[in-house]
């Protein structure tokens, strides 16, 4: 109460820092880089990070549709997903159940399917 300006410094590491914007979130997130070629099965090649808990598998399920099964069940209203990619084309990812999402690999001229991923970058939010 003596009107004097008091400066309080702490220091933290990034670590700390993350830690608490992983607790104080409204959501857990999964974010990846997917990469894969005609005919195969997405493999993630840099996991970003991964607060769900849940594991992804991830399958090919025609030309340019592929199906990541989730570990345990998400509720629709609790799921938002963006993609994108470096390469030529775009990506769409959808919540189909409580069980699985997928993503579309599309032309952007004609709206083709593209089969293939290269560089595709998911994020994946779970609602708390």
């Amino acid at each position: 109460s003596s009107g004097e300006e008091v400066t309080v410094t702490r220091n933290c590491s990034v670590s700390q820092i993350a830690g608490f914007a992983n607790a104080t979130a409204a959501y857990t997130t999964y974010v990846a880089r997917l990469d894969c070629t005609a005919g195969n099965p997405p493999t993630v090649t840099t996991l970003y990070q991964n607060t769900t808990g849940l594991t992804i598998t991830w399958t090919r399920t025609g030309s340019g549709e592929y199906l990541g099964t989730f570990s345990s069940a998400v509720a629709e209203d609790k799921f938002w997903a963006n993609g994108q990619r470096k390469a030529t084309g775009m990506i769409d990812v959808l919540w189909l159940s409580t069980t699985t999402m997928r993503i579309s690999s599309f032309t952007t001229s004609s709206g083709a399917a593209l089969d293939e991923l290269t560089s595709a970058y998911i994020e994946v939010r779970i609602y708390t």
